[in-house]
Order: C-alpha cells, then sequence, then structure tokens
C-alpha cells in the first residue's frame, strides 16, 4: 500500500468515527430528554396517585369513580373527589388529553396543590368543564395575578380565558389536549395549541397535580410532565 493509499484510508476511517460519533451522541441526547419525562400515567393502573372522596361516602366509593382501561383513565363523575399525585413537582410543562364521552359536563385540572385532603383543596384550578376549559379557578385562597379585564366578580376567584379567533374545544366525544406551563410563579394554559389563559406572581409555585371528579363522566389519558431546564 503505497503512502497516498495509506493517508486517504485513515481519512476516511477517522470521518467514520467521526460520523458515528455524532450519531451516538445524538442518540444519547435522544435518550435523555425522554428519560427526563416523567409518565404521571403509566397506562395500566393509578399507580403514583391517591383518590379521594367527599366525606360521608362509602368506603369503596373512590374506587368505583376511578377506573383504568385501554390506556385511558375512566372517571364517573359521582361521588364528587380527586386523583391526587403522590409526588409534588415544581418547574415543568404538563401535558394531557380529556374528552367527556357522552354530554358536556364539569372538571378540572389543579397545579401546585398543597394543604389537608378536603373538597377542595388549595391550589389553582385550569378549567375543564365544557364550554370554559382555559378559565382559571383560584381555589383555598391560591393567589395568581390575571388580567383584571376578565375577572369574574361574582365569584371572587374566577378568571375567564382569553378570547380567541376559533374555537378552542374540539366537539363532544373527540380528545382535547391541555398543555399546562408551570415555570418559577407564571401558569400558562394551552388548549389544543391555543394560549387561553396566563397568570404570572403565583403565591405557590410547588404541589401536587389533581384530577377532578365533579358531577360528569370524563376520561384522561397520555398524562406526562417535561420538567423545565432551569
Amino acid at each position: 500500500m503505497n503512502v497516498n493509499c495509506t493517508t486517504h484510508f485513515a481519512a476516511l476511517k477517522f470521518a467514520t468515527l467521526v460520523l458515528a460519533a455524532i450519531a451516538w451522541g445524538s442518540t444519547v441526547s435522544d435518550s435523555a430528554a425522554a428519560a427526563e419525562k416523567v409518565k404521571l400515567f403509566n397506562g395500566k393502573d393509578l399507580s403514583g396517585w391517591k383518590r379521594y372522596v367527599e366525606p360521608g361516602k362509602p368506603a369503596d366509593s373512590a374506587d368505583k369513580i376511578w377506573k383504568v382501561s385501554d390506556g385511558v383513565i375512566h372517571c364517573e363523575g359521582r361521588p364528587i373527589g380527586y386523583l391526587l399525585t403522590d409526588d409534588e413537582y415544581d418547574n415543568y410543562v404538563l401535558r394531557l388529553q380529556w374528552r367527556f364521552p357522552a354530554k358536556p359536563g364539569n372538571s378540572g385540572v389543579f397545579v401546585h396543590v398543597v394543604g389537608p385532603d378536603e373538597i377542595w383543596p388549595k391550589g389553582v384550578e385550569a378549567q375543564l368543564q365544557s364550554g370554559a376549559a382555559g378559565d382559571f379557578w383560584l381555589v383555598g385562597g391560591a393567589k395568581l395575578k390575571i388580567d383584571e379585564a376578565r375577572f369574574d366578580k361574582p365569584s371572587g376567584r374566577h378568571y375567564f380565558r382569553m378570547k380567541t379567533d376559533k374555537a378552542v374545544e374540539k366537539p363532544l366525544g373527540e380528545w382535547n389536549q391541555y398543555e399546562i406551563t408551570c415555570d418559577g410563579d407564571t401558569i400558562k394554559l394551552v388548549v389544543n395549541g391555543q394560549l387561553v389563559n396566563e397568570g404570572t406572581n403565583s403565591e405557590l409555585t410547588r404541589g401536587r397535580i389533581l384530577l377532578q371528579s365533579e358531577g360528569a363522566p370524563i376520561e384522561f389519558r397520555n398524562i406526562e410532565l417535561e420538567p423545565l431546564k432551569k
């Protein structure tokens, strides 16, 4: 083998190694990103969640309200109560899908839940009520700065979602996508790709995540949390 051939072979070998290193690095990076995401619902059971129903209901009520099948959490809606994560979280993007399978109804997703179990615990509710998904409710005295032009005076703790040019929610029976970003003391609500609400200066910045049973059958799936890098 002459010098030129040897040089050419060495160059090819080096290029191959570089490309392999880049591909490996990309795979590691993708795997690391995937590993950072937290599946709050495993699609099989309610591991990582606890159930709570309003006081005075039969002991097995919680088991009857919440069922899991085919990768979906099915909630009967009555009696009222909730699922609550075992762990607390801060600085994340929460993504989940929901739908009302039979008729319009009411429910909600709470973030930064703190304090004792009760109906309802302190936290910030991202509303799911049909026709009002994306509203804020400040529950149990939670404080969050939101545009006062959307303040609902009679309730004293409700803020309507922003006006949009197109429908926010999908037709009844179709899956909707919620994206809730909790970044420090800021909370943003995105429904089906549209930013519909935002609050700042939140008193609460860490807590549990809650799914409501609030009177109507509702279903949840693909519940995933992605930590924000700080």
